[in-house]
């Protein structure tokens, strides 16, 4: 199983601590190179506070794709990143989908069938950081862009009131309707087409 260490940072300043504490990752598992052999850079930071963890994610890559600009839609279709977390002895697991606008998608269940969305009063308490400012739809095809991501997500979301010691999970990049279709993990996935919602290949988070 892939492991990464996560840090205990300050939440003031979270951009400064986030950047000199956080621990790096690369999103740079390719699945499935026959059918989708597309692979934009994709990597970032995560650290924890004692309420929340916090993910960020730097992208450069050809397209950019934001048609959902608003929360609980289907942002896996956009230029998009993700982290599905499940907390260790828990059938159910919560995916976080959220695209270069910042538009979010967040849903519990056991499996990829029957999810339940967050209501939006939840997704309200969901931090989120983005350099693009997109309100109207945007689907630029070809030319290499830069953008960031990233998410603070709340402990008490996720049914904890405090910073657990481990965590399982697994990062995203994806674009299911741009117009190089891509689908990178952090940890493997050993399926033979792209299906994210498979919790028996996450990784673990290992929380200081």
């Amino acid at each position: 199983m892939k492991t990464l260490n996560i840090p205990l940072i300050s939440a003031d300043d979270l951009d400064t601590a986030l950047e000199t504490k956080g621990a790096s990752f690369k999103v740079d598992q390719i699945g499935w190179p026959e059918a989708f052999p597309y692979a934009p850079f994709c990597a970032g930071r995560i650290a924890h506070t004692d309420k929340a963890l916090v993910v960020d994610f730097r992208v450069s890559g050809l397209d950019l794709r934001v048609q959902n600009l608003q929360d609980n839609g289907r942002s896996w279709e956009d230029s998009t990143c993700e982290i599905f977390i499940q907390v260790p002895g828990r059938e159910d697991y919560y995916n976080f989908e959220v695209n270069a606008g910042g538009y979010l998608l967040a849903a519990n269940g056991p499996g990829r069938e029957g999810r339940t969305k967050l209501p939006e009063e939840v997704l309200a308490k969901v931090g989120r950081i983005r350099s693009l400012n997109i309100h109207e739809p945007v689907d630029n095809k070809g030319g290499i862009w830069n953008w960031r991501v990233g998410l603070v997500i709340p402990f008490e979301i996720i049914g904890l009131s405090e910073a657990p010691a481990t965590l399982r999970a697994n990062m995203y990049k994806c674009g299911d309707l741009t117009a190089h279709p891509h689908y990178l993990s952090w940890a493997p996935v050993g399926t033979p087409k792209p299906d994210f919602h498979r919790p028996e290949f996450f990784g673990e988070l290992i929380l200081a």
